[in-house]
């Protein structure tokens, strides 16, 4: 809620959108909401961190293997948040800003003027450009001033140009044990991150599902019903592009998803087709698409 200047009140629904990403993977695949708003029975108002616990405690059970990794900017990235998260099964590369955990850097500074921070600089190319990439990590640093403190370990990408210009700089803590072998894997599985707001949020936002547009509070939560059924919409078209050849080639060929749903909508008003797959078949004519020899159909083609 947000009141403005001139008297009037903004309301607004929050969620946090957990989806399953890796580094090389385009695709971000979107799993059940949780949404900010109080709890039956508790009087403080919900917060971004409690809907990530609640939703953690639900979906432990399906997600907690030994390979799972779960993602976070700097505000998860505290003693409470990974404790749950060690306690449940699950690992962790979170965002660990200086300003909001001063002991840790006190270790980091000093394991660097005695010269035990682990160093080193990579040349990369990136298209036609060079760039350089250093690392630095430590192992085993207390991530609070309590005599309590989880042990965690460390490390930081800077990236710079011909120039010396710094073009990213980031750093991160983590359960898994850092070696000069494995930190660029932690870094870019950090990094993933951003497929989080670039391929989850902003396509929800700005290509198509509508997420932003006000539905109003509505009764028997009819806000939150509209959003999970977006997610929901977002997650079938992500998972068709695996599993539809036809779909993924009429896709490839349209430009955009906007363009793609007002195709549908406008064949749909005017054609009443006897299934997915005929309305596939009907796009790849008109699209002048040929499917590929020996290559799936649609996903009721059988």
């Amino acid at each position: 809620m947000t009141h403005h200047k001139d008297g009037t009140i903004t309301y607004y629904h929050s969620a946090i959108t957990p989806v399953i990403v890796a580094p090389g993977q385009k695709h971000a695949i979107s799993l059940c909401p949780e949404f900010i708003t109080p709890q039956d029975g508790y009087m403080k108002q919900d917060s971004e961190i409690a809907a990530a616990k609640r939703w953690i405690c639900k979906h432990a059970g399906k997600y907690v293997v030994n390979w799972i990794t779960i993602l976070g900017d700097d505000l998860y990235s505290r003693q409470p948040f990974c404790e749950e998260l060690l306690e449940l099964g699950f690992h962790f590369i979170l965002v660990c800003k200086q300003t909001s955990h001063k002991t840790l850097y006190k270790w980091v500074d000093l394991l660097e003027s005695i010269g035990n921070l682990q160093v080193f600089t990579k040349k990369v190319r990136n298209g036609q450009k060079t760039e350089f990439h250093t690392y630095r990590y430590a192992n085993k640093l207390p991530i609070r001033d309590t005599d309590d403190a989880v042990m965690v370990n460390w490390c930081e990408l800077t990236i710079r140009n011909w120039d010396g210009k710094i073009l990213y700089k980031n750093s991160f803590i983590t359960d898994h044990k850092i070696t000069a072998g494995n930190v660029t894997s932690i870094v870019r599985s950090g990094r993933a991150r951003w497929k989080i707001e670039n391929e989850n949020n902003n396509t929800l936002k700005t290509k198509g599902y509508h997420i932003e547009h006000n539905y109003g509070h509505g009764e028997e939560h009819l806000s939150t019903l509209l959003l999970a059924l977006n997610i929901l919409a977002f997650l079938i078209h992500t998972l068709m592009e695996f599993i539809d050849e036809k779909y993924r080639l009429i896709r490839a060929t349209l430009p955009t998803r906007k363009m793609f749903f007002d195709d549908v909508r406008a064949l749909t008003r005017y054609i009443c087709f006897g299934s997915w797959d005929n309305m596939m078949d009907f796009m790849l004519k008109g699209l002048e698409i040929n499917m590929p020899p020996n290559t799936g159909g649609s996903l009721d083609s059988n």
